[in-house]
């Protein structure tokens, strides 16, 4: 560890953001904490609950600003699908005035406060190029934009959204008009009195359809596969709420039988309009494969009375529109691509163990996906949201910080 001692940084855990001051290395840092990729809540969540336990911590984010997703690629009319209660980071509420679904810059601002109040170190615009585990020194190796850290803890964080997942059609590359996916979508006005198709029917999809209407557009969705719409709110209480607390006592099965039955009652039957429902219930359907029911606000009154209208799968583009797989055309000036997000993690991460290379997700499911070896560990990735995410922050500081307790006499830095 000689070689360490004389290439490490001056660290201090206690500045706001984390600084490295170069020394006759220059291109190699120590740090003396876990360092954690991603700015996201899920980083964030995981370097406060760090700090709570006296450990330090260093987030490496590639974008210029924490929470970039939030900030640059999400719409504006955007909510939090649920209530605030669930979606609150560790250690500090919402605001008391917060409504009870908090708009895009309301959960913004609670995140920059979040940063602020746990001084976060965080160093910005650094993208990890590569990470891999050096067993003949027992650390992890980083490199990110021509400099390589060295820790002893690696926290992923980067999460399940990291990437906008962009489809292959067919003869998409022959369409004439405008092609965006909804990381780019701000808001409908610049579509207004356009033929727009939006490709996708989750959440997002969902909602861009909604603000594309609000604003005159004449709107098309794209629905391939079967899917679940239920009520955001039950008799004025969170659909999802109900369901938490109902899976404390029942069975799966019987929790999905009683949202379907109260989705029936204030939605009506949704085949009839295209949303043809699987046979496998909401919750059950999440657990198992990740997929989250549509939380309706409004779209499928649009749709109901036509002013959203749905279509079948993508056969090809043409240059002026689609074929659909019904072999019917039809032309647009606009389409949106609702087409959801991946995790980059193979990308980057030389490890074959704990994330699969394929999705960039842990191979074993929440609750025990946090942790894998030799000092790394994942959060963002439980398919359950910011909810998720504060659990596996509060578990992996809690490993971390009993190991930091055991070694922290021992350290190639005095800090």
């Amino acid at each position: 560890m000689t070689n360490l001692q004389r290439g490490a940084p001056d660290f201090d855990p206690d500045e706001p953001s984390a600084r490295v001051t170069e020394s006759s290395n220059p291109e190699q840092f120590w740090v003396p904490g876990p360092i954690i990729i991603g700015a996201g809540p899920s980083g964030l969540a995981a370097a406060a609950c760090l700090k709570d336990r006296g450990v330090p911590s260093l987030i490496l984010e590639k974008d210029g600003c924490v929470v970039s997703s939030w900030k640059l690629r999400t719409y504006e009319r955007l909510r939090l699908h649920l209530p605030k209660q669930f979606c609150e980071l560790p250690l500090m509420p919402f605001p008391p005035n917060f409504p009870t679904y908090p708009t895009k810059q309301q959960f913004i601002s609670y995140l920059e406060s979040y940063v602020e109040r746990f001084s976060i170190n965080h160093l910005l615009g650094t993208r990890v190029r590569r990470a891999e585990y050096d067993p003949s020194i027992g650390f992890w190796r980083v490199s990110a934009d021509g400099m390589e850290f060295i820790c002893r803890w690696l926290v992923v964080a980067t999460g399940e959204n990291s990437e906008a997942v962009m489809p292959e059609i067919r003869g998409i590359s022959d369409f004439g008009g405008r092609i965006r996916h909804t990381s780019c979508y701000k808001n409908g006005e610049e579509f207004r009195g356009e033929r727009v198709l939006v490709v996708g029917c989750g959440n997002s999809g969902m909602e861009v359809c909604l603000d594309l209407c609000n604003n005159q557009a004449q709107v098309s969705m794209v629905v391939r596969d079967k899917l679940h719409i239920l009520p955001r709110e039950i008799l004025g209480t969170s659909t999802f709420g109900i369901s938490m607390w109902l899976l404390k006592w029942f069975r799966v099965e019987v929790v999905d039988s009683f949202l379907l039955l109260c989705s029936w009652l204030i939605l009506g039957g949704t085949g009839r309009y295209g949303l043809r429902r699987p046979k496998i219930g909401p919750m059950q359907r999440k657990n198992e494969s990740g997929k989250t029911p549509v939380l309706d606000i409004g779209t499928l009154t649009k749709i109901k009375s036509g002013q959203i209208k749905v279509v079948p799968a993508i056969s090809h583009f043409t240059d002026k529109g689609v074929e659909y797989v019904d072999g019917k055309q039809e032309v647009f000036d606009s389409v949106i691509l609702a087409t959801g997000y991946k995790s980059n993690v193979p990308s980057w991460l030389k490890e074959g163990d704990f994330f699969n290379e394929k999705d960039g997700f842990p191979w074993t499911p929440f609750p025990n996906s946090w942790r894998g070896k030799n000092g790394l560990y994942a959060t963002g990735f439980s398919r359950r949201g910011l909810l998720g995410s504060s659990v596996d922050a509060q578990r992996i500081a809690e490993d971390i910080a009993s190991q930091w307790k055991a070694t922290s006499k021992y350290t190639p830095l005095e800090l």
